[in-house]
């Protein structure tokens, strides 16, 4: 009897060590701040010189820019790119890309990526590094990964040890505590016709952030309120996630104006078709990954120099609708990519769950946290859609910011890109609503028919 306690309660120790994962050492924490930045990315430059070493980011405006406007000057309008890569050279410079990128450029013979001078430009208040340096060594993941608790303020995770980790630090990026965009969702189908998937305004919140409370219990709440097309005009959404997410799950409500009320919408997650992008992504593809990372296992594979889109200000605040929406693709005189070091984080379907994509590989700046693009393969283990956000730092607050982001389908050729705000005022950090502003009640205010 007394043998059959014992090897319960070491069965019952192994699976808490499975349930939940540990913080880092003080020891190794003493890097941050040192060889690493604040928030874990490695402050020298690579070998060559082409990733310089980080020096503090980006926090002077440049000239241009008028305090308080929504649309960020580029401080890099002058350079000019120091390589072009196309389809006819991409094997000399296939180390660098992603999958998704290769797939693109031999897809399209009009599609190419000009590379940029590197500028480590990601950058954060003070608070972010303070409290980052605590989290690391109290924060830990729960339920396999999926919770996550014992941090607040700064980023959990700053020396991640496995997939979950790394991506707990982009789902709760810094992009400011609270912010407000006109923005538009667009679709380019296979004839090169672009049209307005949805439009409206988004108000995002990540209480996660709120340094004056030292918990929360929500990691990131949006609400949005549709204008149009004129079929969708009045509707309006909100999504709450949890930092317990992996138990308590995401909550939603959707208000449609010609029923007058506001229903509970548990659909509006994973692999579910998401209206606002008129279905050409699932609900976890927004910002790249969103949500919970209950249907995947998530693999650390390890850090790798590659081209991703970075500084973008010419894309997210200076473009044209129509200057940037060509047929295929996005216009690559818009498109800045620049030479970047990014965590590789693998997600495999785990057994017996269900999702449109059976893999996914997604590239996770080091510098900011933010996952800058992705591989998604369907059940067959083929290529299917392709993801990039397109990052264009705040260099007013500071805060990286990378809400403009696109898929590209590979099998049906079309293409679509969410959060574009250039012709609508662009982006402007606020001050968090007051908490009955997030109840379903509120919701029903917010329809305009």
């Amino acid at each position: 009897m007394k043998a059959s306690l014992t090897l319960l309660a070491a069965l019952l120790a192994g699976s808490a060590s499975l349930a939940a994962h540990a913080a880092i050492s003080a020891d190794e924490a003493k890097a941050l701040g040192t060889t690493l930045t604040p928030i874990g990315a490695e402050k020298a430059g690579n070998k060559d010189g082409t990733i310089p070493a980080w020096t503090g980011g980006l926090t002077t405006p440049p000239a241009a820019y008028k305090a308080g406007d929504g649309i960020r000057p580029n401080p890099f309008a002058a350079e000019k790119p120091r390589l072009t890569v196309d389809a006819k050279n991409m094997a000399a410079h296939a180390a660098t890309l992603t999958e998704g990128t290769k797939a693109l450029l031999q897809k399209y013979p009009s599609y190419r990526v000009d590379v940029y001078p590197t500028h480590r430009t990601a950058a954060f208040p003070k608070f972010v590094a303070d409290n980052t340096a605590k989290n690391a060594v109290r924060a830990k993941t729960q339920n396999d990964g999926r919770s996550m608790e014992g941090a607040h303020a700064g980023f959990p995770f700053p020396i991640p040890k496995t997939g979950n980790e790394a991506m707990w630090n982009h789902l709760v990026r810094f992009n400011g505590q609270a912010y407000e965009a006109k923005y538009r969702n667009l679709s380019v189908d296979a004839s090169g016709r672009a049209t307005l998937a949805t439009e409206g305004v988004s108000t995002q919140e990540y209480p996660f952030w709120d340094t004056s409370k030292t918990t929360a219990d929500t990691f990131w709440r949006i609400k949005l309120a549709y204008t149009g097309p004129a079929r969708r005009a009045g509707e309006a959404l909100m999504l709450v996630d949890p930092l317990d997410i992996g138990s308590k799950d995401r909550r939603a409500w959707a208000y449609l104006p010609g029923q007058r009320r506001v229903k509970v919408a548990p659909d509006l997650s994973h692999d579910t078709p998401n209206p606002g992008t008129a279905g050409a992504t699932t609900f976890d593809d927004t910002f790249i990954f969103n949500g919970s990372m209950d249907r995947f296992d998530f693999k650390l594979v390890g850090k790798k120099d590659m081209l991703v889109p970075y500084n973008a200000y010419a894309a997210v605040y200076q473009a044209k609708q129509d200057e940037l929406l060509k047929p295929n693709h996005l216009n690559p005189d818009f498109v800045r990519w620049e030479l970047h070091r990014v965590w590789v984080v693998e997600a495999t379907l785990k057994e017996g769950k269900r999702h449109v994509y059976s893999k996914r590989t997604f590239y996770l700046d080091e510098d900011s946290w933010a996952a800058l693009a992705s591989d998604e393969y369907d059940a067959r283990g083929q290529l299917y859609r392709v993801g990039f956000a397109y990052m264009a730092p705040s260099y007013d607050l500071p805060a990286p910011y990378t809400d403009m982001f696109g898929h590209y389908d590979l099998v049906s050729r079309v293409y679509s890109l969410t959060g574009f705000i250039a012709e609508t005022g662009g982006l402007r950090h606020t001050k968090p609503l007051p908490e009955r502003e997030w109840t379903a009640d509120s919701l029903a205010g917010a329809g305009v028919r």
